[in-house]
């Protein structure tokens, strides 16, 4: 989490949190069927079916009780609660607004490997502006935070929304867009067999469905890519469009090279959420590793504007906290020690010692060092494996003798050598 909001800080992002719940008409609509099925919702105080109509409960419609007994639910990302933030501050905002955000979201889904029902994301999103070098940083942010984390080779996958609705105006299937986007966001878990049978099912025709070949054909190249894209979308101005956005951000990436992240053009890339308008990304980990994406987002236009706020472009992206964690532990990429350790244990030898310990650890504490009391009168070789499992690199042993020469015994467990000390002569030391 440290690495991650130093990059985001370093990109200019600032911090934000938002309440772990929402209203539940805030959430429902907002990430298609398949999403909103997976939304918490929160049952109201008291008796929560005294309001309810009851020719509601004598259907046992489920979709029409919800809302009567349900007003709140529990948050399925930070995007749609950053919109809300968004409007309720908005004059209290400098536009263009940057901000971070790193917080848990639930989902009610079936846990299994790398899909938890609670998990943390850590968002970055930019509103205010509607400039594609924000997808191009936002990219090289991607970049620059796995590169630190010492997880190199990730590929940014890359495509634009506008793209798929030039497709679907292409195969004469506009009215089934978000149909035709769902079933093809499945490729990679399914197969295309299986996606295609998912498109008939949705009435799409099997003449529609052939037309979309290139979709999974393999190329060499971006470029290749680009110009099998020009063929397929020359009569659709939205596609065309797309097509011309997602040049920019590959041209102007080919003169900013990318540390260790591939970025790569994946026309079946839909991402199900339905307020995406521009390009969306989505993030895999290196070749071996098999837990989905560790990361995603995209370019919303108007989000704001189910609040009631309009024209107010958008653009974020996520990184999948726990995912990368277990990819992280997968390829052994933490340290021995991953948080900050305590730098010195001060052994108890009873009360008077602790007590002149305690104003030692104080002072050392004052000074930035990261210094301990152990809490009992243990056994002397019971807190040295304390400090040793702890990995603790120093210990000061206070007794009597110490007390009066008004000093400590500084001893390294590295080494094992240890000699008297100064409080001063210590701080040095440890500093």
């Amino acid at each position: 989490m440290e690495t991650l909001r130093h990059c985001f800080e370093t990109f200019g992002f600032q911090p934000i949190e938002t309440p772990s719940f929402e209203n539940y008409e805030t959430l429902m609509g907002k990430y298609g069927e398949e999403g909103d099925r997976l939304i918490f919702k929160i049952l109201n105080s008291g008796d929560y079916l005294a309001k309810a109509d009851q020719d509601v409960l004598d259907q046992r419609d489920s979709h029409k009780l919800t809302p009567q007994i349900s007003e709140k639910a529990l948050r399925y990302d930070l995007t749609v609660p950053f919109a809300r933030y968004v409007v309720q501050h908005q004059n209290d905002i400098n536009f263009p607004f940057k901000r971070f955000q790193i917080q848990p979201v639930w989902r009610a889904d079936r846990p299994q490997k790398g899909r938890f029902r609670e998990f943390y994301q850590c968002d970055a999103d930019v509103v205010g502006s509607k400039s594609l070098w924000q997808e191009v940083e936002l990219i090289q942010l991607y970049d620059r935070a796995f590169g630190a984390l010492g997880l190199k080779g990730v590929t940014v996958h890359l495509n634009n929304r506008k793209i798929l609705s030039g497709i679907a105006e292409v195969i004469d299937a506009a009215d089934q867009l978000i149909d035709f986007t769902v079933a093809l966001d499945k490729l990679d878990k399914i197969g295309r067999e299986k996606v295609e049978e998912e498109m008939r099912q949705k009435g799409i025709s099997d003449q529609a469905i052939e037309r979309l070949a290139p979709l999974f054909e393999t190329y060499s190249s971006n470029a290749d890519q680009l110009t099998a894209l020009e063929d397929l979308l020359k009569t659709s101005e939205v596609g065309l469009l797309g097509l011309s956005e997602l040049r920019f951000v590959l041209e102007a990436l080919d003169s900013l090279p990318l540390k260790s992240a591939i970025v790569k053009i994946n026309l079946t890339l839909a991402r199900g959420l339905n307020y995406y308008t521009g390009a969306i990304f989505e993030v895999s980990a290196t070749e071996g590793i098999d837990l989905g994406s560790i990361g995603g987002g995209g370019r919303y236009d108007d989000l704001t504007g189910i609040f009631g706020l309009k024209d107010m472009s958008g653009i974020g992206i996520s990184f999948g906290l726990d995912r990368i964690y277990m990819v992280l532990e997968q390829l052994n990429l933490f340290p021995e020690h991953v948080s900050a350790s305590t730098k010195v244990l001060f052994i108890n030898f009873g009360d008077k010692e602790a007590l002149y310990a305690t104003q030692a650890v104080s002072e050392l504490r004052d000074r930035g060092i990261a210094a301990e009391l152990y809490p009992d009168a243990a056994k002397m070789g019971k807190q040295m494996t304390y400090a040793d499992k702890r990995g603790i690199p120093f210990v000061v042993l206070a007794g009597t003798d110490e007390i009066k020469n008004q000093q400590y015994t500084l001893k390294n467990l590295n080494d094992g050598q240890q000699k008297p000390v100064t409080l001063q002569e210590l701080a040095d030391i440890l500093s």
